[in-house]
């Protein structure tokens, strides 16, 4: 069988799985746990300034000191809101607190700083399957501390995929973001459904071609791609035919099936295993 036509063998397997309800029962993902850090406090804008700046971990000067930290000669900081209240008495004559405006606060990058090592920073990812992948796109892979909010991202503007987790699918999850950002020429801003059900259904194809148990994962899958199905009032099965061309560009752009390096299947020859179940 031809690498093209394993790959739609396993792709139509799941999708036939989906269609019967023979789905194994969701597990949850493995994460590292959520570090104790002052940016775990922060609201929602500051931590979208952080992850805009480039880094899950920043804190003030002295917080890095407390730390046995230090900021590097020449790091530039950059700004975070805090709030800044007021007192005012009312006409009964107690004393009120209220919200006057905000102050801007400075921070430093965690990558910005020398000194003791976190916790956090002990977390060593394994070797990934088709990590050469990313690795031939520029894209860089990098560990980063959990947090209650995702296992792992793609920042096409970075070129990078951060994973709070050693799941193989997580990696292939993202490693689909940067291949349909190269199919499609960008992606667009935030969780556009179709994007999502593109990224996890690649990944489940690629867990059961390379991974160590495909069927580990299927579960987790549908449950994702339920979610997002739902947004386009659709049943899971039928979003995952809407995008079933986009799917297969992906596969196809990571697996290297013709196109890139001249049609060899240089990333699949060596690492594809035989398809769970």
């Amino acid at each position: 069988m031809y690498a093209n036509d394993k790959v739609k063998a396993v792709l139509t397997s799941i999708l036939d799985r989906f269609k019967t309800g023979d789905i194994p029962k969701a597990i949850a993902y493995s994460v590292f746990p959520i570090p104790d850090i002052p940016a775990a406090k922060w609201s929602l804008c500051n931590r979208t300034l952080m992850f805009f700046a480039g880094t899950q971990d920043a804190r003030g000067f002295r917080q890095w000191q407390e730390a046995e930290r230090y900021v590097k000669k020449g790091a530039k900081s950059f700004y975070i809101l805090a709030p800044r209240f007021g007192k005012k008495e009312s006409e009964e004559g107690e004393e009120k607190v209220f919200l006057s405006g905000f102050l801007t606060v400075p921070v430093f990058r965690l990558e910005d700083t020398d000194g003791e090592p976190l916790d956090y920073q002990q977390i060593e990812l394994p070797k990934l399957p088709l990590v050469e992948v990313a690795e031939k796109w520029g894209v860089s892979v990098k560990a980063i501390p959990g947090n209650y909010r995702y296992y792992g991202y793609y920042r096409d503007s970075s070129k990078e995929i951060a994973l709070a987790t050693e799941e193989e699918v997580v990696f292939f999850h993202e490693l689909a973001h940067a291949a349909h950002a190269k199919v499609k020429g960008k992606l667009n801003p935030g969780q556009d459904w179709k994007q999502e059900i593109v990224a996890e259904l690649s990944a489940s194809v690629l867990c059961h071609l390379v991974g160590k148990d495909g069927d580990r994962y299927l579960g987790n899958s549908h449950t994702y791609i339920e979610k997002y199905a739902s947004e386009a009032k659709m049943t899971p099965l039928g979003a995952c035919f809407q995008v079933m061309g986009d799917v297969e560009k992906v596969l196809q752009k990571i697996l290297m099936l013709g196109g890139d390096n001249n049609g060899s299947d240089s990333h699949l020859a060596g690492v594809i295993e035989q398809p769970a179940g």
